[in-house]
């Protein structure tokens, strides 16, 4: 997204909001992506960065030795677990 450009989106009654597809696109966000949220109190603003691969990879370098890919890829596959528990639970009902 250029530097200057502003959308506005609505917050639903449950506090979402919608993403423009144009800035997902840009910024790979897809079904599942982890959004990163950040509250900056000093200036009223929230932050949001999706916590995609190549932002995993990016980040490497500023945390030299921690194995943050694998622990997102064994946080991933324990969401996936629960979440097809959950599917397993509404189909025997």
């Amino acid at each position: 997204m250029v530097s200057g450009t502003h959308m506005e989106t609505t917050t639903t009654t449950k506090g979402q909001i919608v993403i423009p597809s144009s800035v997902r696109r840009k910024l790979g966000i897809k079904a599942g992506t982890r959004i990163q949220v950040e509250l900056d109190e000093e200036n009223s603003q929230i932050i949001l960065k999706p916590i995609t691969r190549e932002y995993i990879e990016r980040m490497a370098g500023k945390f030299r030795g921690l194995p943050l890919l694998e622990d997102l890829k064994r946080e991933r596959k324990l969401d996936k677990g629960s979440e097809d528990r959950k599917l397993d639970r509404l189909k025997s009902k």
